[in-house]
């Protein structure tokens, strides 16, 4: 699922993890395992198919997820030892993807990482960012036309929160 912004210099797209893909995961995830079923009893799991927070009470699920394998296999990439394998909450069922969202701003509590990737899958770098400057630096990193892709990753735990590419 995309969702388009146009953030100078350059338009991105934020790419949270696909329905399809979302749907695979609720039955085996990219670790082979099944996923781990719970209920957000007081809310706020970062849900990675549709870029918001859980509400209070509702299902979620704990699954494995390998972003740059996922890309790598839709662009050609192979991104060998950089392929990771790590923990994302998602809705223990249906998700219709991001809804009328562009950055989302809301979804960032706190300090991000923006992890820069060429086109071979290979990291070139990353950039510590704010929320409220997160969505900038991921335009400037993507202006840079070695850059094929962006994770943005938390800093606690280091996990994948979502991919930025160019419009």
């Amino acid at each position: 699922m995309t969702t388009t912004t146009s953030a100078t210099p350059s338009v991105l797209t934020v790419r949270a993890i696909d329905p399809a893909v979302h749907r695979a995961l609720l039955e085996r995830d990219d670790a082979g395992q099944p996923p781990v079923r719970s209920v957000d009893e007081t809310g706020g799991a970062p849900l990675r198919c549709c870029l918001t927070r859980a509400r209070a009470g509702e299902r979620i699920a704990l699954v494995s997820y390998a972003p740059l394998r996922r890309w790598a296999a839709e662009t050609g990439a192979e991104p060998g030892p950089y392929d990771e394998c790590g923990p994302v909450f998602v809705h223990d069922g249906p998700c219709a993807g991001p809804v009328g969202q562009d950055w989302p701003a809301g979804f960032h509590g706190g300090q991000r990482v923006l992890r820069a990737y060429d086109r071979r899958g290979r990291i070139l770098g990353g950039e510590l960012v704010e929320p409220e400057t997160a969505e900038a630096v991921a335009a400037e990193l993507l202006a840079d036309p070695k850059v094929a892709v962006l994770h943005v990753r938390a800093v606690e735990f280091g996990c994948f929160q979502h991919e930025v590419r160019r419009g």
